[in-house]
């Protein structure tokens, strides 16, 4: 048996680390999603609608990061919650097209004072210098471990 190979500590653990920051922003967040009757993903779903209009269900569920079938059924409940529309592209009919409704848009707009009210909250927590640093390093983070090749099994 070959011998174990040296970890770093836990607490310098990235994915941990990521996870707990995750968890902390979140924590801001999951009592008002909760009180405007969305999940994480709902509310997802939604930002990324009121961002880029109507748009094809596969985009929004890589802008989203969600999986197809999980996408589905939350496309599911808000179209019979009447917050999405789903419609048939014209130009390819195997392409479905979601955008918001009007009754959803109204619903982002009656949420969105609390959500910029969290973050402004967590800008004057963290420092609004800092918050800034920590986007562009998350983004050029990201961006790199993106183009990164995994390194060969």
């Amino acid at each position: 048996m070959g011998s174990t190979p040296e970890l770093r500590d836990f607490r310098h653990s990235l994915p941990m680390e990521l996870l707990k920051a995750r968890e902390a922003a979140m924590a801001r967040f999951r009592p008002l999603l909760k009180e405007w009757g969305f999940t994480e993903q709902q509310w997802r779903v939604i930002r990324v609608l009121v961002d880029s209009g109507p748009i094809d269900a596969g985009k929004l569920a890589s802008r989203s990061l969600l999986l197809a079938p999980s996408l589905t059924r939350i496309l599911r409940y808000l179209e019979n919650e009447g917050i999405v529309r789903r419609s048939v592209d014209g130009g390819d009919q195997r392409r479905q097209i979601v955008s918001l409704t009007a009754s959803g848009r109204k619903r982002f707009e009656e949420a969105a004072p609390d959500s910029e009210a969290a973050y402004a909250q967590i800008e004057s927590d963290f420092g609004r210098e800092r918050l800034e640093l920590l986007y562009g390093l998350l983004a050029d983070f990201y961006t790199s471990m993106e183009d990164a090749k995994p390194p060969d099994r």
